[in-house]
């Protein structure tokens, strides 16, 4: 008995439901007409955005079980350049006011939209008189029973700008717009596709009014996807001029991906991962200037002012002070020898990435990192403009001594363009000279300075058109793998004993000095002197940068400690073979001169008719039968010699 009172209740109460739902839709089919849902619909949109859409559609009306009007194709704007075009526009009606005949919108909805933004060359837009058509009617008041929310479904947005080089589709918009009903701010909630990233993106602005007439409002804006996430807090106003401030910060796990996600060329080498910044903006026209920067990269972080200009062509200016610098990532992949450390890398060189912007930045660290070179007190200034780089070394502490100079690389068509010009003072030659070009055989303190010029599409290329000088100073040092003094005193008692193994030990120095002269990839040894207190070594000769290869040829002096007036012994030598590994020859016609028993060998088989009587007897002892001599020869045959 009881379940069968509530079925009836139940059932009572879905006839009443019925009842009230078919009252009210002939209430308001009674009260209101279905054009007049239409009109009051329309200026409802009106009288809240100051926008008169255009209809090229059919429009619908529906009253129950929800009240709501859409209209199809609808357009703002000039009809040549419209601002907005949309599949679909909803409005949804409040159900209450709708009993008692009235019209009140609760949300619009936009179906699809295309929402075009062209930017003219005078910074007017195709917007330009919707936006004061908006400013007009919000400069009316408050009004409370206006709508409150605006939906975007599926839009997108066309960003044009001639002047600016702007073309530019943000797809998949769906966003949920805070009208100003009652207060004065503006939301805007949503999802959007950039690049084919998706974004989040939040906005408000604090006082919407304001900020359509071009005065000041506050502003927040929050951004967050897999490429990069940003937000800023702080004011904006447009006039007289654009004009922004306040507190940004942003960071990605890559900057390197997330500048290529953003339409710019891929930077050069290696880093450029995570990225992170913090600063106060001031934003006036076209130009960011961020003051008081904390910055992150890599691991390295630095504190300074950055400017970056957007007005014609895009240039960052700063300065930056670090504590501690790691150059590592940035240089690892710069290889100047192959995997061997015996040739030139011919890898090809890319400085593609150097041409999207321009650079002018000071940069001083109290210490580097960069590979195994360990960088003291160090302050550089990179200087970009279209293509060309130039880095000035103001001053450098490193390998034990101080650096300063300039790189300069320029890019063009079939690779790149280098020059150098640096300064070594007081620096460790073995460890320098070692990690800038592979050579391993000179110890010591020395001075260092180049000026080079070349061109090429690869490290290899570049050495052979290499042009320029090259002039070296060291004292207290010594030439590894090679024992001079050792080789001197073996052939100065024994001349022909052979130079035995001498290339494991060190030639100690008191002073070096060489000069080179640098034309197309060869090296031609002007002056090399070596002073020590055993020996003394004087070279002269070429070598070829490309393939690091030497021919030289030299005197070698011994210096005789105990007897100061003997005459010293000399030996004439050549070098030979590879810069790591070279080859010391003597001159073997000095060796023999030195031995007294070979020298009258040496001079008799300088003579025609003796070395023709010993070749005589040689071949009778060794039973081989000699050549006929020539009749013009005969006669130089010496008396009792064999003839054939």
């Amino acid at each position: 008995m009881t379940a069968a009172n509530g079925l009836k209740r139940l059932g009572l109460a879905l006839v009443a439901v019925l009842a009230v739902g078919t009252a009210v839709y002939l209430t308001a089919n009674v009260l209101i007409s279905a054009d007049a849902v239409r009109r009051q619909v329309l200026s409802e949109i009106r009288s809240v955005t100051g926008l008169e859409p255009t209809l090229n559609g059919a429009a619908t009306v529906s009253l129950f079980p929800t009240g709501s009007v859409s209209f199809a194709d609808v357009t703002l704007g000039d009809a040549k350049r419209p601002a907005l075009t949309a599949e679909r526009l909803t409005a949804r009606l409040r159900f209450f006011p709708l009993l008692t005949g009235r019209v009140e919108i609760s949300d619009v909805a936009l179906e699809r939209p295309t929402i075009a933004i062209d930017v003219e060359r005078d910074g007017n837009t195709n917007w330009s008189g919707l936006i004061a058509a908006l400013t007009r009617s919000q400069a009316k008041g408050v009004r409370v029973a206006a709508f409150s929310e605006m939906r975007i479904e599926n839009g997108t947005v066309l960003v044009h700008s001639p002047s600016q080089k702007v073309d530019e589709v943000l797809a998949g918009v769906e966003f949920s717009l805070a009208w100003p009903s009652i207060s004065k701010s503006f939301g805007a909630t949503g999802l959007l596709i950039w690049h084919d990233a998706p974004l989040d993106v939040t906005m408000t602005l604090g006082d919407f009014p304001a900020a359509l007439a071009g005065n000041r409002s506050g502003l927040k804006v929050r951004i967050a996807g897999k490429p990069m996430k940003a937000a800023f807090e702080g004011a904006i106003s447009v006039k007289p001029t654009l004009k922004i401030e306040g507190t940004l910060a942003a960071d990605t796990t890559s900057i390197r991906n997330a500048l290529v996600w953003a339409g710019q060329k891929p930077l050069p080498g290696g880093g450029f991962g995570h990225f992170a910044i913090k600063a106060h903006a001031n934003v006036m026209g076209g130009t960011i200037g961020l003051n008081n920067v904390n910055l992150e990269l890599d691991g390295n972080t630095a504190e300074g002012v950055l400017t970056f200009a957007t007005d014609g062509r895009k240039t960052l200016q700063g300065t930056l002070a670090s504590d501690s610098l790691d150059l590592t990532p940035y240089v690892s992949t710069v290889r100047l020898l192959t995997a061997n450390q015996r040739d030139w890398n011919s890898g090809p060189i890319t400085l593609d990435g150097l041409s999207g912007m321009d650079l002018d930045l000071r940069l001083s660290a109290a210490k580097v990192a960069m590979s195994n070179a360990k960088i003291g007190r160090t302050a550089i200034a990179a200087n970009l403009h279209g293509g060309h780089l130039v880095v000035t070394v103001g001053e450098a502490q490193a390998y034990g001594g101080v650096i300063r100079g300039s790189l300069t690389l320029a890019n063009f068509t079939s690779g790149v363009d280098v020059k150098s010009q640096l300064q070594f003072n007081g620096v460790d030659l073995e460890s320098c000279l070692g990690q800038l070009f592979g050579l391993h055989r000179l110890e010591g303190k020395g001075n260092l300075s180049f000026a080079v010029e070349g061109e090429g599409n690869s490290v290899l290329g570049i050495t052979r058109t290499l042009n320029g000088t090259a002039n070296l100073v060291g004292e207290k040092g010594a030439l590894a793998g090679l024992n001079v003094e050792q080789l001197l005193r073996r052939l100065e008692r024994r001349p022909l004993s052979g130079g035995g193994e001498f290339r494991t030990g060190r030639t100690p120095f008191d002073k070096i000095t060489m000069a080179l002269k640098i034309d197309k990839g060869m090296a031609t040894v002007e002056d090399v002197k070596i002073e020590g207190s055993a020996v003394r070594l004087a070279l002269a000769g070429t070598a070829s940068i490309p393939e690091r290869e030497v021919d030289l040829k030299g005197t070698a002096t011994l210096v005789s400690t105990e007897r100061p007036n003997a005459t010293a012994f000399e030996l004439p030598f050549i070098v030979q073979g590879s810069w790591d590994d070279p080859i010391m020859l003597p001159d073997p016609e000095a060796l023999i001169r030195r031995s007294g028993a070979a020298a009258p060998l040496l001079n008799a088989v300088r003579d025609q008719r003796a070395r023709d009587a010993a070749r005589s007897v040689i071949e009778r002892f060794m039973g081989a039968q000699s050549p006929a001599i020539p009749a013009a020869e005969q006669s130089t045959v010496p008396a009792g010699a064999a003839k054939p």
